[in-house]
């Protein structure tokens, strides 16, 4: 079946099967790669795109749920104000090590702070909680939050 899809803000088509997952979709179909293949249970946040604005996992979204929704990828995120911001501070502070969830991680970044501008320490750990990775940088993705919000950092 063909599916119309908003794409940071470019009409596209794809005709895949209706319970095919948004990822596969983008990486497969599209071939929009910054989203990536993590656990595929929607644990991970590897895979997190923004849909109408929400951080979602693309891992396990079907794509026949969309509609007419305004889907949003690290590849388009930049084109936003805070998205702009929350790209800068990660490059600024160093954040990324190897980098495979940095995507996701910079996609939950940008939602909280579309959302909350001066989030709180308590804030960031709620909101970031969702993205898993083993390269402990947790300190630096805190400040480099914060310095997207234009707060102090201790980094």
């Amino acid at each position: 079946m063909a599916f119309k899809l908003n794409v940071n803000g470019k009409a596209l088509s794809a005709d895949v099967d209706g319970d095919t997952p948004l990822l596969w979709v983008l990486r497969d179909t599209l071939g929009i790669l910054g989203p990536k293949y993590g656990c595929g249970v929607a644990q991970c946040g590897a895979c997190t795109v923004h849909v109408d604005g929400a951080p979602v996992r693309s891992c396990s979204l079907p794509v026949d749920s969309l509609g007419a929704s305004k889907i949003v990828t690290i590849e388009g995120i930049g084109a936003g104000a805070v998205g702009k911001k929350v790209q800068a501070a990660w490059t600024e502070l160093d954040v990324a090590q190897c980098g495979y969830c940095q995507a996701g991680q910079i996609m939950s970044a940008t939602a909280l702070l579309s959302a909350n501008a001066k989030p709180t320490d308590a804030d960031i750990d709620e909101a970031m909680s969702g993205n898993i990775f083993r390269c402990t940088t947790y300190t630096r993705i805190r400040a480099a939050i914060k310095l997207a919000s234009g707060q102090k950092t201790e980094a």
